[in-house]
């Protein structure tokens, strides 16, 4: 579909490649991730300040764990609490982990992203629950008159020989230090747990399905009233002026108006009020970042700044191509929202953020306030896919109660996101290999891309200031550092090169951001696919290939099970086929194998209000994630995973068009839903040989867009080179209007009930 070609000499079939015989792997030197990657770099960054994390033991005997991350879906507070329970031998249910607030004295060590929480905090709590456990012990042998040696632990409560009990409140009354000392404390050994590696159902799961669990919008701030924007038709647009400002703020509801520097601010006593003040405003605009670009425009941008490759073209030799992956979307189901009340001295915010040191910082530059005066409270979000990372609705929430004098309950509208929110950059990738004596020699991947917003830094503000300097010098360190630190080929082509280049440094044009797993869903998408070219130049299977090429044991062993469980290579019928990948990041492995029908009758069905097109019957995920603490959320964690990467291959992109984004809201953005949804998906999570826990938030991706992409090129015989295959005109849609910039309240939300 669309985009630019592949010059290569095999079709697609396997076996339809010229008779070539296949050599030995010739090995690659290893990669900077092999040795050092950015988890590596984020848990040094963040081992400094560990020691400050404690856990408090209250007169009840329950343990009370301010997490320094941010919940957002991915199961942490219920993983972090697996943990604790594990060594301070307490029932999960008396084990409460909430979320810190902004602590600057947590430097490098209040940032969510990377899939790096569980990594980097395992250790740092299972020593400061242990550190926790021996206090309590060490208060109850005094009590009781026994040697420490001597006590048992079982659910709270600690017994000597005679049968004499002390419960861990009564103990944590008589535990507490006079002074701060240190401490040895022997961790649990692996064989001794009875609850990390068990399937443990999410501790917020209830909350979550009865509408208990509190988001920022929930939050009962006094005096707090529903707050939206209208922001203008160009992608970063600002108000001029407001014509009829008098006139709005008359309006039922209305309490406030008010521009602010991202549009004109509306305070209502209703979020229904508000949407009506929006549509009414009359406002003049200034220009966008990008006015009367279209995403034709950006693609020749990045052409014109591709990278040479070096090994020139050898006719016959050599198999390349040249991918385009366009905008999308980092929209969580949770609109983009914060709570703030600003006094005229200080400043109280409420939010979704993983970053809350770089918002309290962010917040105290807007309002002129010393960092000291703002108070960041991080609340448990909605999703994120790298989209929290930015404090956007906290400023201005900040802003627009400055303005007011009043505090604000800000929530972006659903057409806000797509049009004004934060994307994944697009990007292109070209690929050129080398094909000699049945071996493969050398593999070149030049990847160029619109800048990726690094602007949050490590989450504190000396990183934060760093990247974000005016000549955009600091952020493209940031991007090569984490494209440098994150890219392996996992396989062994002999001469093998990975260069990223940011096309542009002036990273204010686009609003983007670390979209969940960054650079690595695009980057192996158009590896898997020219894998599978080689195999097939090669005569070999795709799974036999990979498995000789392949340079680790965990990829390997991820693959086969994978081949294994998904019925590699049985007979599908013509316009159907299998696709498999693998991907090799965060101290794990990944690999997914799908099955996919592309037959004429299944993608021009019609299901109302869809984007149906080809579809995925079959998907099977095998992971090695290292030390699993929680199966169940790691397959959960896949399953939603294996979403992105199937919307990110199919359907799921932003058009730009005269200087700003078509999408508005999930009926025009067209992600995974349930009419694209696999009828089987089977995800298996491995034991593992490692002894410490990898990163699942973000593992599944890649693979997934992969897999998607190499089966739809066996089951239609061409390779898909521009993403979501499904981009292309006509629209699925009918674009909204973008004056006003939001469209009417609902009134017809039973209209569809059956």
């Amino acid at each position: 579909m669309g985009g630019t070609g592949l010059v290569v000499a095999a079709d697609l079939a396997l076996g339809a490649a010229p008779a070539q015989a296949a050599g030995l792997p010739i090995p690659s030197v290893p990669q900077i991730p092999e040795v050092y990657d950015l988890n590596d770099f984020l848990t040094h960054c963040a081992l400094p300040t560990s020691g400050l994390i404690a856990i408090h033991v209250d007169e009840l005997g329950d343990a009370h764990f301010a997490l320094p991350r941010m919940e957002v879906g991915q199961g942490i507070t219920t993983s972090t609490a697996m943990i604790i329970a594990e060594e301070l031998d307490l029932p999960l249910d008396r084990v409460h982990v909430t979320l810190a607030p902004a602590r600057r004295d947590l430097l490098f060590n209040q940032l969510t992203g990377g899939s790096n929480t569980t990594i980097s905090t395992y250790t740092p709590i299972r020593v400061a629950a242990a550190v926790a456990r021996k206090a309590l012990l060490d208060a109850a042998a005094i009590q009781l008159g026994a040697l420490v040696t001597t006590l048992t632990v079982k659910g709270g409560v600690i017994s000597d020989l005679l049968g004499n009990v002390l419960p861990y409140g009564d103990a944590a009354a008589l535990a507490a230090p006079a002074t701060t000392r240190k401490v040895e404390v022997e961790l649990k050994a692996e064989s001794e747990h009875t609850i990390v590696g068990t399937p443990q159902r999410r501790v917020d799961a209830r909350d979550a399905v009865t509408g208990r669990k509190q988001f920022a919008m929930d939050l009962d701030v006094p005096g707090a009233l529903p707050t939206m924007v209208c922001r203008a038709p160009d992608l970063n647009g600002t108000a001029k002026e407001v014509r009829n400002q008098a006139a709005v703020a008359a309006m039922p509801g209305v309490t406030h108006v008010a521009i602010i520097p991202t549009g004109v601010a509306v305070r209502a006593r209703t979020f229904g009020q508000c949407i009506d003040a929006v549509r009414a405003l009359d406002v003049a605009w200034n220009a966008g970042t990008v006015p009367g670009r279209s995403s034709e425009d950006i693609l020749k941008e990045l052409r014109r700044a591709q990278l040479p490759l070096a090994v020139p073209k050898l006719g016959a030799t050599t198999v390349e191509g040249e991918f385009v992956f366009h905008f999308r979307s980092g929209s969580a189901l949770e609109p983009n929202c914060a709570v703030a009340d600003v006094r005229a001295d200080s400043a109280t915010i409420w939010g979704g953020l993983k970053s809350p040191i770089v918002a309290q910082s962010e917040v105290a530059r807007a309002l002129k306030l010393p960092q000291g005066k703002v108070t960041v409270n991080v609340v448990q979000g909605g999703g994120s896919f790298g989209r929290k990372l930015f404090s956007d609705a906290a400023i201005e929430a900040a802003h627009a109660s400055k303005a007011f004098g009043a505090p604000v309950k800000l929530m972006w509208h659903r057409a806000d996101e797509p049009r004004q929110g934060r994307v994944h950059p697009m990007a292109t990738s070209r690929i050129r290999a080398t094909v000699l004596l049945g071996s493969v020699i050398s593999f070149e991947q030049r990847h160029t891309s619109v800048s990726t917003d690094f602007t949050h830094g490590l989450g504190e503000r000396l990183t934060a200031e760093v990247a974000a300097l005016p000549t955009g010098l600091g952020n493209l360190g940031f991007s090569e550092t984490v494209f440098l630190l994150s890219q392996e080929l996992p396989y062994n082509f002999g001469v093998v090169t990975q260069l990223l280049n940011e096309s542009n440094y002036d990273f204010d044009r686009f609003n983007t951001s670390s979209v969940r797993n960054i650079y690595s869903p695009d980057v192996r998408c158009a590896n898997e696919l020219i894998v599978d070219r080689l195999a097939a130049r090669l005569k070999l299977d795709p799974v036999v290939f990979r498995l000789r090429y392949a340079k680790s044991g965990i990829v390997k062993r991820v693959l086969k099970r994978a081949a294994e469980l998904g019925e590699w290579g049985r007979a599908m019928p013509a316009g159907t086929a299998q696709g498999i990948a693998i991907h090799k990041e965060y101290k794990g492995a990944t690999a997914v194998l799908v099955e996919i029908d592309c037959r004429p009758e299944t993608v021009n069905r019609k299901v109302r209000d869809a984007v149906t097109g080809p579809r995925v019957t079959k998907a099977t995920v095998v992971v090695d994630c290292g030390l699993a603490i929680n199966p169940l959320g790691i397959q959960a964690q896949m399953m939603g995973g294996f979403a992105d990467g199937l919307a990110q291959a199919l359907s799921y992109g932003n058009h730009l068009v005269d200087g700003h984004f078509l999408e508005a809201s999930w009926d025009n953005s067209a992600y995974t839903r349930q009419w694209n949804s696999p009828f089987d998906f089977h995800c298996e999570v491995l034991d593992s040989d490692s002894p410490e826990p990898g990163g699942i938030g973000e593992a599944g991706v890649a693979a997934s867009m992969a897999a998607v992409a190499c089966a739809y090129a066996r089951a239609t015989g061409t390779m898909p080179t521009e993403f979501p295959i499904n981009f292309r005109d006509p629209l699925h849609f009918e674009p909204k209007p973008f004056v006003p910039s939001i469209p009417e309240s609902p009134v017809n939300g039973l209209d569809h009930v059956s």
